[in-house]
């Protein structure tokens, strides 16, 4: 390919609102445009790598039995109906209506399209289990769509369905499928991917794992045990937290005027934050039901565990009205004298396993000293579990060592989704003996575009992006210098020919710019292996080589130059297959 008819500029200034680095050199280096908020066109240097990303997957998911098929984008709203996700899923889910007035929607993802297919091609345990896979474009209405192709609204995704009689054998692919995760991402050339415990969340079932490629800039926050045998998204991390219980002293009430925060409460009262309890209150964003949240003041509450404790699709906090109905008052609030038959009240064990905390008294400018559980809720209904947040530091729930906290790009993610859609959606298989039984799924996911902009994120220089031989737009570009001296356009022009016809992937920079303004180019574009032909080089027969992210040249003679170049891509493919 030559660079003169290349489609897609190299900018050199930062484009305003891109603060990630991928952002930065997808845009700089000519491979994404944006249309609009979190909508891109990919140009063709972006197109050749996200055909790579996929050949990969395939590859990988034919390995481990998928067929390939392919389901529309826009789907009849009844689907979601009959699975009853198109009431619970919030505003991200794009409904519509066709010109016929039928309710329609744009697939974020295709649980029920899938279901819906399935049950009318298999129907006898003797065609399980079965996995069907696409690569199809999505669409989720993300409110705030940020950093590029990392969080976007239209995205590229390979989405997996795997059917089967029992949980056993469903467990069984689970594990090949994890396999082949490692294998695709690893092909990719994310050697920092790491899989985690996660929350199923709107999709369902009880066990799943999240694929986080660590990177500063990712917008997941993930704990990890200092041996990496305990790793878990936020949302789900626990800790071996240890609570101490003394004798119960008496309640006393206590004047704490204009002391709403815990800090306030603390430092009024001379004790430390971890003696008091916390109230936050949230509602029920489809039913607006109260829900009344105490953890220790030393805590935050981790929403997603208070939602699936709560049993709630969606949080939002509560307003002061919804709070005052129930008894409560804002900022000097306890479950003492609430009616739990009223209001969802949760406790944090923090809470539960502590004693003689200080919290709101329900009333202004008050609050009760020695607040404990079993005296001062006895008769309320109440429920107790994990609502907390992890902390870097907490100890480990396996080793009790420190946990540390890190950023990641969630680029893949597993489910075993069990009987959520086939019992809701009626798609079963008969038994030997003839008998009915919803089948039990899985699904995994893979973002296209987000592994592409996470192998930035984890390889680049100052410079630009360093693509692994893998997935990059082109295998080795040629750079001509002074392309108006004798000589040297012929010479660039035979070496890419015979580049060419020996199957390398070839771009040709026949621009004929300056040294510089070639180089920074090049960098920018980060094509593994570069080529500099020129009439210093070529006085001695001999051309420059250099590996894209190393400062170190070599010279090549012109006739070898063909088979060295050969065997370094050759060598360097090698170390992406598994």
């Amino acid at each position: 390919m030559k660079m003169s008819k290349l489609a897609g500029r190299r900018l050199k200034e930062l484009p305003k609102d891109a603060k990630t680095v991928s952002h930065q050199f997808l845009i700089r280096g000519g491979y994404i445009r944006p249309v609009s908020a979190g909508i891109y066109s990919l140009l063709p240097m972006g197109k050749r790598i996200t055909d790579k990303i996929e050949k990969i997957i395939r590859e990988e998911m034919d390995r481990i039995d998928g067929q390939e098929i392919l389901m529309p984008v826009v789907l009849p709203a009844e689907l979601w109906q009959e699975s009853g996700r198109y009431e619970s899923v919030g505003a991200e889910l794009l409904r519509f209506s066709d010109r016929n007035d039928k309710p329609m929607l744009l697939a974020m993802t295709h649980e029920e399209c899938v279901t819906a297919l399935i049950r009318t091609e298999v129907n006898s345990y003797k065609q399980l289990p079965v996995m069907v896979y696409q690569l199809q474009t999505k669409y989720r209405d993300e409110a705030r769509p940020r950093a590029g192709l990392i969080r976007t609204r239209e995205f590229t995704m390979k989405d997996a369905y795997s059917f089967h009689t029992d949980q056993a054998d469903l467990e069984a692919y689970y594990v090949r499928a994890h396999e082949a995760y490692e294998r695709i991402f690893k092909r990719l050339g994310l050697d920092n991917v790491l899989s985690i415990e996660s929350n199923s969340g709107m999709m369902g079932g009880k066990v799943s794992h999240e694929f986080m490629a660590i990177c500063d800039c990712g917008e997941d926050t993930i704990f990890v045990s200092p041996d990496k045998k305990y790793r878990a998204n936020r949302e789900i991390a626990t800790a071996a937290w240890k609570f101490e219980k003394s004798e119960a002293l008496e309640l006393e009430e206590v004047s704490t005027p204009g002391k709403k925060t815990i800090e306030e409460v603390a430092e009024f009262l001379n004790v430390k934050a971890e003696n008091t309890g916390k109230a936050v209150f949230y509602q029920n964003a489809r039913t607006g039901e109260l829900i009344f949240a105490m953890i220790r003041g030393d805590f935050e509450v981790n929403e997603s565990k208070l939602a699936n404790l709560a049993k709630v699709p969606e949080l939002k906090f509560a307003d002061d009205e919804a709070i005052l109905a129930a008894g409560a008052v804002p900022g000097y609030a306890s479950p003492i004298g609430i009616d739990g038959k009223k209001v969802k009240i949760i406790l944090d064990r923090s809470v539960v396993e502590s004693s003689n905390l200080v919290v709101g008294a329900n009333a202004p400018d008050a609050h009760y000293k020695n607040f404990n559980v079993e005296r001062d809720l006895a008769g309320v209904e109440y429920i107790t579990g994990d609502i907390a947040t992890v902390r870097a530091g907490d100890p480990c729930p396996i080793s009790g060592e420190p946990l540390e906290m890190l950023r990641g790009i969630e680029v893949g993610n597993i489910f075993q989704l069990g009987t959520k859609y086939s019992e809701s959606m009626n798609c079963n298989y008969l038994d030997r003996d003839g008998k009915s039984h919803p089948m039990v799924m899985g699904c995994y996911g893979i973002g296209v575009g987000r592994a592409m902009a996470s192998v930035i994120e984890y390889s680049n220089d100052a410079y630009g992006p360093i693509w692994p031989m893998s997935i990059a737009p082109y295998q080795v570009q040629v750079c001509a210098l002074d392309l108006n001296k004798p000589g040297v356009a012929e010479a660039a022009e035979k070496l890419v020919s015979e580049l060419e016809a020996a199957g390398i992937e070839v771009l040709y920079d026949d621009r004929g710019e300056k040294a510089g303004f070639v180089f920074s180019d090049a960098d920018l574009i980060g094509i593994p292996l570069r080529i500099v032909i020129s009439p210093k080089t070529l006085a001695d027969a001999q051309v420059e080589f250099k590996r894209r992210g190393s400062r170190d040249a070599m010279r090549l003679a012109v006739d070898e130059t063909v088979q060295f170049i050969v065997n370094e891509v050759r060598t360097e493919l090698e170390k992406y297959q598994f």
